[in-house]
């Protein structure tokens, strides 16, 4: 019996769920929408709008679900998404250590613009 081998742990996953992204390459490319969810075992995540599959559904009458054709999204690759910053700008992004107050936190921020990406509060 072969061994399912499993993905290899991918590089360090920048982009968060609530981030917008705009699609660099594949058949949607130049699409932007927000990132619902991130799998960081895969290196994939779900964006909305994105990599839009039809899937089948058999009708249900016991639990009540009608048949048909249902549009979902699909999980895209992290490599083929950017952040976009609050002007519209695709941008990879770079990490800063910076001291407030006695806490030592980790922020992104945007190589193009320099604009901090990470939200407060």
């Amino acid at each position: 019996m072969a061994r399912k081998k499993k993905p290899a742990p991918p590089n360090k996953i920048r982009i968060r769920k609530d981030d917008v992204v705009r699609v660099i390459t594949g058949r949607d490319k130049g699409k932007t929408g927000r990132v619902l969810s991130v799998d960081r075992t895969t290196g994939r995540a779900l964006v909305e709008g994105v990599m839009t599959v039809k899937k089948h559904i058999r009708p249900n009458p016991g639990k009540g679900i009608k048949g048909g054709i249902a549009e979902r999204e699909s999980p895209i690759h992290i490599s083929n998404v950017m952040v976009l910053t609050s002007d519209g700008q695709a941008t990879r992004i770079a990490t800063r250590m910076e001291t407030i107050g006695g806490k030592t936190r980790r922020t992104r921020i945007a190589r193009k613009t320099g604009e901090v990406l990470d939200k407060k509060g």
